[in-house]
């Protein structure tokens, strides 16, 4: 079926309440099961359509998933020892631990192409587009998602051993899997307060 003009007119089912239903749910109360190859294909294939000044794709992602997240874990703990001699064993326990609390992490990587018309800012704009896509994509097929940057995102040896080059740097980690516990409303803004009219 071809759209029409009058085809984007009509609203998609539902679309507007999954937007408002939408929330974070904390990954250290994250459990299984995650999304499978497909779901999180169809996930990162969200992410992907997302405005894209001058069609840069300026951002690109790193799957972390199965044994990849205790991997991980021991070189962020690793990391830790490097530059806190004095770390405690509860501190490295938690650090080997940090990629186990969901099952499915995507770094999402934003990368700059610099020297060209479009604005630095845009291309960051954009990466984070990718983060609050898929967010609400995984929420579209039942699945909880956390979208932190907790201080290894911006170390330089862990973004090194991802492999990032010097002008790629970390939009953020998305944990996916499903609610260990009831998601709780947080309170929201008060909209009115948020929104001024220019006429």
């Amino acid at each position: 079926m071809v759209d029409t003009p009058s085809s984007f007119n009509r609203p998609a089912p539902g679309a507007l309440e999954l937007l408002l239903s939408r929330r974070s749910g904390s990954a250290k109360a994250m459990t299984g099961p995650g999304p499978d190859a497909e779901q999180l294909r169809q996930i990162l294939s969200a992410a992907a359509r997302v405005p894209d000044h001058g069609k840069l794709a300026p951002w690109r992602f790193i799957v972390i998933k199965d044994e990849g997240r205790a991997r991980l874990g021991e070189v962020v703990a690793m990391r830790v020892q490097q530059t806190e001699p004095d770390a405690s064993s509860e501190r490295l326990a938690t650090e080997r631990g940090r990629f186990l609390r969901a099952p499915v992490i995507v770094a999402v990587v934003s990368r700059i192409k610099p020297g060209i018309a479009i604005p630095e800012w845009e291309q960051q704009l954009s990466a984070g587009a990718c983060c609050m896509t898929m967010l609400i994509a995984a929420h579209a097929l039942g699945f909880v998602g956390n979208w932190l940057t907790e201080w290894y995102s911006f170390d330089s040896a862990i973004a090194k051993h991802l492999g990032l080059d010097e002008n790629e740097r970390f939009a953020g980690f998305i944990y996916f899997g499903q609610p260990a516990v009831p998601l709780e409303e947080r309170a929201r803004p008060n909209l009115d307060d948020l929104i001024t009219t220019f006429e």
